[in-house]
């Protein structure tokens, strides 16, 4: 198996990138691609099929928030954040929803987001105690879908059909991905949430985050990244690994999607981009770390997200960790 070091160029496939050991044998292993830019924007590392298109998924949230900014949404600080997150949907957050959503006008019954349960624990067994139900506020993208309506509402533009991929709001979207990560949309998708997703290439993902932490104080690019770095909580929730990593890296920016995609951008510019092809996130945090690692990125703070503990009967018996790195 390869070890994640430094290449030149993508490889013709996927290519082994973690491991899960139990008790000293290797029980499974995830391959996919990974790609780590260095801060002048040259690739340092390429593992997989970098250049093949993938579907973003969550991943694009930086990208849709910085659309809705640019369209005249009022977003800054842990508006801006939540925008650009995957919140697991405790109260603090959807009081920030409906908030967002109330100065446009509208209410939760405007999301176009599936209704869906909390992902943080504790949060959805106190909403089943209580015998309420799932709801589109607590679905993981709404605010991503409250800053959508609000850009709307703030450019008057039609609000009502505010998911349809020629929607102005959509149609800037758009725009702004191919224009951070300099490629054409490859592939137009229905996300998750119901929202459009744009498709590009691994390579075309870190180099559209990488703008985001490199762009000028005071453009809107720049103030992306940093309500993402200041108001982690909004992009994730309690016990959210991106949340713990952006805490534990001062000055990263870390969004993950689904599918096994994850971004992953420090302070001085190196970046990386993940996607592991059977989906599963479980590995994708200690791949990003070891990728940006390997293109000479300071990630020592963030040791303990090098490897995650695999459990027998309660107890570490194993980890997972990214082929190279133990």
């Amino acid at each position: 198996m390869p070890e994640l070091v430094p290449l030149t160029g993508g490889g013709s496939g996927y290519v082994p990138l973690a491991e899960v050991v139990r008790s000293g044998f290797t029980e499974s292993v995830h391959f996919g691609s990974a790609v780590a830019l260095a801060p002048d924007g040259g690739t340092a590392v390429a593992l997989g099929r970098v250049d093949d298109p993938v579907l973003p998924r969550s991943s694009a949230k930086p990208f849709q928030a910085l659309a809705c900014l640019l369209s005249g949404a009022d977003l800054h600080g842990p508006r801006l954040a939540i925008a650009a997150g995957s919140h697991t949907g405790e109260d603090f957050h959807v009081r920030l929803v409906a908030e967002m959503l109330g100065e446009a006008g509208l209410g939760f019954d405007a999301l176009g987001c599936p209704a869906d349960w909390p992902e943080d624990e504790a949060t959805r067994h106190a909403l089943i105690r209580a015998g309420l139900t799932a709801s589109r506020e607590r679905m993981n993208c709404s605010g991503k879908h409250a800053a959508m309506l609000a850009a709307s509402v703030a450019s008057g533009w039609e609000a009502g059909s505010y998911l349809d991929p020629g929607h102005p709001v959509q149609q800037r979207v758009r725009g702004v991905v191919e224009e951070l990560s300099g490629e054409k949309t490859a592939h137009v998708a229905v996300d998750g949430c119901g929202a459009p997703l744009f498709g590009l290439s691994l390579t075309g993902l870190a180099r559209a985050v990488q703008g985001l932490v490199l762009a000028a104080p005071g453009t809107a690019p720049r103030a992306v990244a940093d309500a993402i770095r200041e108001y982690p909580e909004y992009v994730g929730g309690t016990g959210h690994v991106n949340t713990s990593l952006m805490r534990a890296l001062p000055g990263a920016v870390a969004k993950g999607g689904a599918e096994g995609v994850l971004v992953v951008a420090l302070a001085d510019g190196h970046a990386a981009a993940v996607k592991v092809i059977d989906g599963s996130p479980r590995a994708t945090t200690a791949i990003a770390l070891a990728a940006l690692r390997a293109a000479g990125g300071d990630v020592a703070p963030a040791e303990e997200f090098a490897s995650v503990a695999v459990l027998g009967g309660g107890v570490p018996v194993g980890e997972i960790h990214a082929l190279g790195e133990k």
